[in-house]
């Protein structure tokens, strides 16, 4: 059963391929919105949609209508250095996920197409039909269209280990009830919550440093961010024929230099700078040049003809709220850094 469930949704990417646009733009086109908006990863801030059907069908007519999960990206954060955080010890969003997707009407035009191709076996399409249109159910539970929703699987677009381990048939939910106990990661809140969690898009970790661009041998480096562009950023994820919701919020507390060679000094000894007052280290001014950084490296030998990779990446504490939730609900923390090249000179003296 499960590789015949496979089998049909691999023929209907095949098959709507050639169908009209009127079907095609419903349903095949649902699945391809990418993380973090049209622009692929990171791009787009606005409301958006991920695994969206967003028609229904009558003939040739398209009436607008929501399933699956929709969202909000506007308050992610931006810039052309944005990126994913990743989460820290194992812990992943889901790989797949069930969710409200067809309409009767929206699952007719869906499936007729599949059977009439015939690419899925006589059997198969006859046992589908039996279910779907003239035993179980009449017409796709046309008659119950305002009471309920035909539920299917949806995929994380980067097809993560077990992106295929939903395999439950479309299965029909009437308004206000449950799906079946033996659905796994049905949505809910918590599961809309860790969905959102993939969305979060941060700042990128670029730091700046005094001296800038080249430092000499021994010499304190400070080291900090722009506190401006470093604040927390959030993405809700909802089902609106559901009526659930869940806000996921990225919030940063550190920042940890790695100098990019083991003959350095870090500051602190640590190399991880807590975020405090909305600051993120503390900017070099004029005078300062005898006292210790509180964010920084000193370099203990040159870098020759080459450069050291000085690496910053900031910890992100990760939280959420939503329908039913009365207080923040912690997620795994996540972090997000990127490396840059940092110069390093021997101090010339001249001996007379």
């Amino acid at each position: 059963m499960p590789a015949l469930i496979r089998r049909l949704r691999l023929a209907s990417v095949v098959l709507v391929s050639g169908l009209a646009c009127f079907v095609a733009a419903p349903f095949a086109a649902a699945d391809q919105t990418p993380p973090g908006g049209g622009g692929g990863v990171g791009g787009g801030s606005g409301p958006g949609s991920h695994g969206n059907t967003s028609g229904d069908v009558d003939g040739a007519t398209i009436s607008a209508s929501a399933s699956g999960v929709v969202f909000d990206r506007s308050k992610n954060g931006s810039g052309a250095a944005v990126g994913a955080v990743s989460s820290v010890g194992s812990w992943k969003p889901p790989a797949c996920w069930y969710a409200p997707k067809y309409t009767p009407a929206q699952l007719k035009a869906y499936l007729e197409p599949i059977w009439a191709a015939g690419s899925t076996g006589d059997a198969w399409d006859s046992e589908q039909r039996h279910h779907y249109a003239d035993g179980d159910y009449k017409d796709f539970n046309k008659e119950n269209a305002d009471k309920g929703y035909w539920w299917d699987s949806f995929v994380n677009e980067d097809f993560p280990p077990g992106w295929d381990s939903c395999e439950e048939p479309i299965f029909w939910v009437d308004k206000g009830d449950p799906p079946p106990a033996r659905i796994k990661n049905a949505v809910t809140p918590e599961i809309l919550a860790q969905l959102a969690y993939a969305e979060i898009r941060v700042p990128g970790t670029k730091v700046t440093l005094a001296p800038q661009g080249t430092t000499k041998v021994n010499l304190p480096t400070w080291a900090w961010l722009d506190g401006a562009d470093f604040k927390p950023v959030s993405v809700t994820a909802s089902v609106p024929v559901l009526g659930i919701e869940a806000t996921t919020t990225a919030e940063p507390v550190s920042l940890k230099i790695e100098p990019g060679t083991a003959d350095a000094t870090t500051y602190p000894a640590s190399g991880v700078c807590e975020i405090a007052g909305g600051h993120i280290g503390e900017a070099y001014a004029k005078g300062k040049a005898k006292q210790t950084p509180p964010c920084g490296v000193k370099y203990l030998r040159s870098s020759g003809d080459g450069s050291f990779k000085l690496r910053a990446t900031i910890t992100w504490k990760i939280h959420w709220t939503g329908t039913g939730v009365a207080a923040a609900q912690d997620l795994p923390d996540g972090t997000f850094g990127a490396e840059q090249d940092v110069v390093v000179q021997e101090i010339q003296s001249v001996n007379r």
